[in-house]
């Protein structure tokens, strides 16, 4: 599973029966330090419940499809959880290592 934040959302033109009732949303995919990496892209909402400025998690390609009901729905990323908090222990030097 990815990181992003929600910054805006998608209205179609049109759009397939399967994906009707889900909406879309701009997701800006976010590193483990929680800063903008890569392009912003289009993910399903299968929660519902994202909303702009919120951090979620997100699934793509076959996973992706498989989160919505019914599974098998043509998408490439889908948000699968919303994230109330994120801790690095890498950066607070906890790591496997030490």
């Amino acid at each position: 599973m990815l990181l992003g934040r929600v910054i805006g959302t998608v209205v179609p033109a049109m759009l397939v029966d399967e994906l009707s009732a889900t909406p879309l949303l701009w997701v800006q995919p976010l590193d483990r330090e929680g800063q903008a990496e890569g392009e912003p892209l289009v993910c399903a909402d299968g929660t519902r419940m994202a909303g702009p400025g919120q951090v979620i998690y997100w699934v793509a390609s076959r996973e992706a499809a498989l989160t919505l009901d019914p599974s098998f729905v043509p998408v490439d990323d889908a948000i699968v959880g919303l994230v109330d908090e994120v801790t690095n222990y890498l950066s607070m030097g906890m790591d496997q290592g030490t």
